[in-house]
């Protein structure tokens, strides 16, 4: 799969799998509901970074002792009856934080699923960067839950399995900075939830939108042709996503994560103009480019430049051929 990417999908024949429910943390389990467990469990691993999601159809007993020192941030992806962590009574989406070195007790009454990240306490500030809240990693030694805002959770939930499904099944592995991308966006389906369940932070300042966008479009100069995450961009500059967002409204009357994807898409076009046919393919480009539902990509694209990918790749080839033809 690529030396930043592993992947390891299977399905579960009894509670015994979901020992290793969190990728690279031991799970005490016991079946309380009746029946032969069924389901299925997922990882994706990008360095020490890892994305596990689970479902199983039985009511579970989840323990996890105090010997793991990585940082766990969970979320709730369905759930037929009532699931219980620690104190905290759950509900679809809310996120859990189980902080390291410290030990977990979750139940969960029926058949359930959820997603669970995993990575190292000294990574917060990166991968949370631009939210002071989220990007102190004091916030992250205690256990915490964060209720989901009803529409934004379940746009963060769909997403999230989304990015594992593409992932999975992704055959050209990672490169150094698209595994950063992907990161960032696996940690901002979370992110999304806690911040919804914050109270709003207005005491940020707005610089001149236009001097913030110049100095955007600088760090993205200097990023080249990579994708560059917008969580990304907050950390380098330091502002918060929503001084962002007020600052590209002003000036592109869109938002970053909009602008954002305009310029891969532009990426994609540049790659895809110049690379000769048989070189490489769409879905190869658009994946470097962060692009994973292909069918999505390619109405973006259409939408964008008025063509398909596939009439793109090799236009600026086939051009300088019949120039050759017609000077020869």
């Amino acid at each position: 799969m690529g030396q930043f990417l592993l992947v390891d999908s299977r399905k579960l024949d009894g509670f015994e799998g979901l020992h290793q429910a969190v990728h690279g943390s031991h799970v005490d389990v016991m079946q309380l509901g009746r029946g032969r467990l069924r389901g299925t469990l997922s990882h994706i691993g990008i360095g020490d970074f890892s994305l596990s999601i689970g479902a199983f159809n039985v009511g579970m007993r989840t323990q996890r002792t105090s010997s793991d020192d990585k940082l766990i941030i969970g979320m709730l992806l369905a759930a037929e009856q009532r699931v219980a962590h620690w104190s905290f009574d759950m509900q679809l989406n809310d996120v859990l934080v189980i902080p390291p070195l410290l030990e977990h007790d979750g139940v969960f009454h029926g058949g359930s699923a959820y997603a669970a990240m995993r990575f190292d306490l000294g990574e917060v500030a990166m991968l949370f960067g631009g939210e002071a809240r989220l990007s102190d990693p004091v916030t992250w030694r205690s256990r915490g839950h964060f209720r989901a805002d009803r529409e934004t959770g379940a746009f963060a939930s769909r997403r999230l399995v989304r990015i594992m499904s593409h992932l999975r099944d992704n055959k050209y592995g990672l490169t150094p900075s698209t595994a950063d991308f992907w990161k960032r966006s696996i940690v901002e389906c979370m992110a999304a939830n806690v911040m919804s369940a914050l109270p709003p932070d207005d005491n940020g300042w707005l610089p001149s939108a236009r001097r913030l966008i110049r100095r955007v479009e600088e760090y993205l100069g200097e990023a080249g042709t990579r994708p560059v995450h917008v969580s990304e961009v907050c950390a380098a500059l330091g502002v918060s996503r929503r001084t962002l967002h007020r600052a590209f409204q002003e000036v592109f009357g869109l938002g970053p994560v909009s602008f954002l994807r305009h310029k891969r898409l532009c990426a994609v076009h540049s790659i895809l103009h110049e690379s000769a046919p048989g070189s490489t393919t769409v879905a190869a480009v658009a994946m470097e480019q962060g692009f994973y539902e292909l069918g999505r990509f390619s109405q973006y694209y259409l939408a964008m430049f008025g063509e398909r990918p596939s009439q793109t790749l090799g236009v600026a080839t086939r051009r300088t051929a019949r120039d050759d033809i017609a000077t020869a």
